[in-house]
């Protein structure tokens, strides 16, 4: 399993959202820093969103991104906003190693378009829920997509991974939704990241155990309820 340490750039800083609400809001200071730590900790991979982005449609944070894989000199995978080619062809050439499609994945056939252009291995989708059920833009709106049917739908078009998101869970230090989580993993053939909630080593351990291919970690490492370095150490394969 994997350890993705969690950056969400907001006005060019690093950040935390509760329960994905923009208007509850947590400073970490400079991403290039926790980037740093992160590395410094043992973490080869950051999961990076641009939040901002994310709401916009376009790129908000780019700058800061650069910064992170240019001066942290790790391996990044974004997502926030991307909803075309170009934009892809724009963060592949900066160095990042994979675009995640959030928002833009309802639209299977650009999804499509870009697993036959760049390959499964640049391409991931990241699923967000409430009650099972897919949110878009910045977790702004819930419609009545079935997340495990979407999932399958995705994996019938190439796509290989998935990061799984339940929005209730994200910055709230409740612990992953294991059972969602799980339902998930057990429905498809997809590699699926459990992300949302994290917060003790037990999560990581549950998540190891239903068989998910790696966890996010995000407010549980910035106020240390857990451990990278030891995470990382033992749990990461």
């Amino acid at each position: 399993m994997k350890l993705y340490p969690a950056i969400d750039l907001h006005d060019g800083m690093a950040v935390r959202l509760y329960k994905g609400d923009y208007n509850q809001v947590t400073q970490y200071g400079d991403p290039v820093t926790q980037a740093k730590k992160f590395k410094k900790m043992g973490a080869t991979f950051l999961h990076v969103v641009d939040l901002d982005g994310a709401k916009a449609g376009n790129f908000k944070n780019l700058e800061a991104l650069k910064n992170i894989i240019d001066i942290a000199k790790i391996d990044v995978e974004l997502g926030g906003g991307i909803r075309t080619i170009d934009q892809i062809d724009v963060l592949l050439n900066i160095g990042v190693k994979r675009v995640i499609l959030g928002s833009s994945a309802l639209n299977l056939d650009f999804v499509k378009e870009a697993i036959n252009k760049y390959g499964s291995s640049k391409i991931v989708v990241g699923i967000d829920c409430k009650n099972m059920k897919v949110a878009t833009h910045g977790w702004l709106n819930t419609t009545d997509i079935d997340a495990i049917e979407f999932a399958k739908k995705l994996e019938e078009i190439g796509v290989k991974t998935i990061i799984f998101t339940d929005i209730a869970k994200d910055g709230t230090l409740e612990g992953i939704n294991v059972n969602q989580t799980k339902m998930m993993v057990d429905n498809t053939n997809l590699d699926i990241v459990a992300s949302g909630g994290a917060k003790s080593m037990n999560d990581i351990k549950n998540a190891k155990e239903i068989g998910c291919f790696g966890i996010i970690l995000g407010k549980s490492l910035y106020d240390n309820q857990i451990d990278l370095k030891e995470a990382i150490l033992k749990y990461e394969d």
